[in-house]
């Protein structure tokens, strides 16, 4: 989750996207990094697309988007949660088999 917060919090204080710069904000070790990078290279290769390091960022887009992102986790095909309140109550990992987990804290059920 926190990577995704501060995805949103790069894109809402710029108005040109920078590859480089966005990992250096948001992933903030090499590691991280390195991993960001050889998912981006698939993602080109699998999608056949080729998106550019650098360009314009669209305010009323991200806007649009960090809204849907505080609203609803899509998970799989047919896993939809609904969000109403703060993400920080979250946790997100990847057990030992590789499955993806999210981890939800709350005060009481209503």
């Amino acid at each position: 989750m926190i990577y995704l917060n501060r995805s949103v919090e790069y894109f809402k204080k710029r108005e040109v996207f920078n590859k480089s710069e966005f990992e250096e904000e948001v992933f903030k070790n090499d590691d991280l990094r390195s991993s960001f990078k050889i998912f981006d290279k698939a993602y080109r290769e699998e999608n056949k697309v080729d998106i550019s390091d650098s360009f314009n960022i669209s305010s009323q887009a991200v806007k649009k988007q960090a809204r849907a992102f505080k609203n609803v986790l899509k998970l799989d095909k047919n896993f939809d949660i609904y969000i109403h309140g703060s993400r920080d109550l979250m946790e997100q990992g990847v057990d030992e088999n590789g499955r993806k987990y999210y981890k939800i804290y709350y005060q009481e059920e209503s």
